[in-house]
């Protein structure tokens, strides 16, 4: 099932469909995450082309083609196709609800059991670990420490709210998060 698409609009698709269109060879599918997530799960035939250096321009060669993104939710696959309908592509489509819609529809993708784990569970660790340090140097040390803890806390409550996150923005850019196992268009 597909919603109405005009010249610049996102379509959104669902599993099925991007399914039917890669069997058919109507769409070159793009993976806008970042390298890590891409090299431990991804569609198969995906090229990488991480939104955060996302370049409409790296596609122009597939601009007679249905572009059709995705990534982890939907969110930074819509992010990306406005970038590739500002830049005058006529065909881009998402993935609704990204990987996990694919997956839920029983789908396969190639999996890498190497893989760095996940942004998502770094950044779980990273901030479990900051807030049970600053709790627990504030009960031994210096009440001051607890700070720490509330900062994380005030972080992980901004990033639930706006959708973002920094922590996870900067464990990205970690050199094992940059694994370089991408895969291009005609790669």
């Amino acid at each position: 099932m597909t919603t109405s698409m005009n010249q610049s609009q996102l379509q959104e698709i669902d599993a099925l469909t991007l399914q039917q269109w890669l069997n058919d060879q109507k769409a070159v599918l793009v993976d806008v995450r970042e390298p890590g997530e891409y090299a431990n799960e991804h569609i198969t035939g995906a090229a990488s082309f991480p939104l955060s250096s996302f370049d409409p321009s790296r596609l122009s060669s597939e601009k007679h083609k249905t572009i059709a993104l995705y990534c982890q939710s939907g969110r930074r696959s819509a992010q990306a196709g406005q970038k590739l309908l500002e830049a005058g592509f006529p065909q881009v489509a998402s993935l609704k609800g990204g990987i996990s819609t694919w997956t839920a529809a029983g789908f396969s993708t190639k999996v890498d059991k190497n893989a760095p784990i996940s942004l998502f569970r770094q950044v779980q660790i990273v901030a479990g670990s900051l807030v049970f340090l600053g709790t627990v140097l504030g009960v031994l040390v210096s009440p001051n420490f607890l700070i720490l803890s509330g900062f994380v806390g005030c972080g992980l409550v901004f990033a639930g709210i706006t959708n973002t996150c920094a922590m996870g923005m900067l464990l990205a850019k970690l050199p094992y998060n940059q694994r370089n196992n991408q895969r291009g268009i005609g790669s």
